[in-house]
């Protein structure tokens, strides 16, 4: 028997050995300039794990899925994002960029073994059902969530559209788990959608940063200077709920309105593919040969101009809000963003799966790192119609198990954020809102005449007109 063992550790050590070589931790170490040895006592623990299991498990296990089980491990347990992309995880991961996919419509991450919602995307079942920022998902059907990796839970809630999924969610605030039946759709994210405010203000809301994104934009903002008589007074660029996307299609959207060859954004890390500079230069943003900013009107460079965030904005979002705000393009007006200022890197792993791993951290032109801090607004207005279940809550980054430190401020995060002054809880007029008797508020339509942090917007707009006419032309 202990023979059999010794040749199963040594077969064990081969298959270790072989998946450390596919995961490239040779190259790795060579881009870190510094050689370190294998940890061979580890190792060992690892490799008579491994053999315990196939041995004495009480049902045979293949070695594909220890080996997948491991990786999943590996990665899960250094910060919230990075991830192992099985087959079904990476094809999901090309098709969301793309902005088609199935499944409810939920940016989620995992927390305390269980999956957290960061935010609902607008216009999906989530949204219009009724899950918040911050709800913590316990069930899926009958399926209890803690213990289930972050990817099987995604692939659970993904399905053949009009099926049905019902979701049991703990909130703060409520005494009691909240049940939520949803039906699947085919997930078509309309990234950019805009229209002209009181005739003279534009407004374009990105709710996702994807491929078309910088050409969209491109699209509206035309749309917009052609049906605006006499030009724009003002710009609304709204980014709330914006859980991010495609680090070009931020630069992209931050060139539309700053000069040329000015920084955005650039990241810092351990090897030196992780270091890097992203300008408003075609280069850093333009996918194809053509340049899909260049017959923007001039005027978009200068137009008096807001950028609305609050706590659903994260990672893209907050590089866009990040650049306007230190170049002094635009005033930020919302609330606190979510703060995750790491970078993901999508590595192959063969063609059909890769893992996602945290390589860098974002900072903005002026250097401020967004981890676990986020952008904080120049001008605070919350939203005006609060829940009582939402008082004092304010779900970011830093309330993630796991997240990475602010490397300038080791405290950010740690500190409880600060409550807001919630009114009396109103049920949504023609949405899914209930009475106030601990039930949930509907979804706040952005962009309408009811969205007070838009009006906030416009009026901050028009106080900057006023200024910069009286102050006259510059000399």
């Amino acid at each position: 028997m202990r023979n059999n063992m010794q040749k199963f550790g040594l077969v064990s050590a081969g298959v270790i050995v072989g998946v450390l070589i596919s995961l490239n931790f040779g190259a790795i170490a060579e881009k870190n300039q510094e050689t370190q040895p294998l940890p061979v006592e580890d190792l060992r623990a690892f490799t008579e794990v491994f053999g315990r299991i196939k041995a004495d498990y009480v049902e045979p296990v293949e070695d594909k899925k220890l080996i997948r089980e491991a990786i999943n491990g590996m990665l899960s347990g250094l910060d919230p994002h990075s991830v192992y992309l099985d087959e079904a995880a990476f094809k999901e991961l090309r098709e969301s960029t793309q902005g088609e996919f199935g499944g409810l419509g939920l940016e989620v991450g995992v927390e305390d073994g269980f999956v957290k919602v960061i935010t609902p995307i607008e216009d999906t079942p989530a949204f219009k059902a009724g899950i918040k920022s911050g709800d913590l998902i316990i069930k899926l059907d009958d399926a209890t969530v803690r213990g289930m990796s972050l990817n099987d839970a995604v692939k659970k809630m993904r399905g053949k559209p009009n099926t049905n999924i019902t979701l049991t969610v703990i909130r703060k605030g409520e005494s009691k788990p909240l049940t939520f039946t949803l039906t699947r759709a085919v997930i078509k994210v309309q990234s950019v959608k805009g229209k002209l405010l009181d005739d003279s203000y534009g407004y374009v809301r990105i709710t996702q940063f994807q491929e078309h994104t910088v050409e969209d934009l491109a699209k509206a903002i035309d749309s917009q200077y052609k049906q605006g008589k006499g030009g724009l007074k003002g710009f609304v660029l709204d980014l709330r709920n914006d859980p991010g996307g495609l680090l070009d299609a931020a630069v992209g959207v931050s060139a539309a309105f700053l000069p040329a060859n000015t920084m955005v954004v650039y990241t810092d890390g351990r090897v030196s593919d992780s270091k890097m500079k992203k300008f408003t230069n075609k280069e850093d943003y333009a996918r194809r040969s053509d340049d899909p900013l260049k017959n923007l009107p001039k005027e978009i460079k200068s137009v008096p101009m807001v950028v609305l965030v609050n706590g659903g904005s994260a990672s893209a979002s907050e590089i866009v809000a990040g650049a306007l705000q230190d170049h002094k393009r635009a005033i930020v007006v919302g609330t606190q963003t979510f703060g995750k200022g790491s970078v993901q890197s999508v590595l192959p792993l063969s063609a059909t799966t890769g893992i996602k791993l945290t390589t860098a951290r974002y900072y903005t032109p002026n250097g401020r790192s967004i981890q676990a801090k986020g952008i904080e607004p120049d001008v605070e207005v919350e939203e005006a119609k609060l829940s009582s279940l939402d008082a004092g809550l304010r779900f970011r980054e830093a309330d993630l198990a796991g997240h990475l430190d602010n490397p300038q401020d080791p405290e950010a995060g740690k500190q409880p954020a600060k409550p807001a002054a919630a009114p009396k809880a109103q049920p949504a007029k023609g949405g899914a809102g209930k009475d106030d008797a601990g039930k949930v508020d509907g979804p706040i339509e952005f962009g309408s005449k009811q969205d007070y942090q838009l009006q906030q917007a416009l009026n901050v707009l028009k106080v900057q007109q006023i200024v910069v006419s009286k102050m006259g032309p510059k000399s």
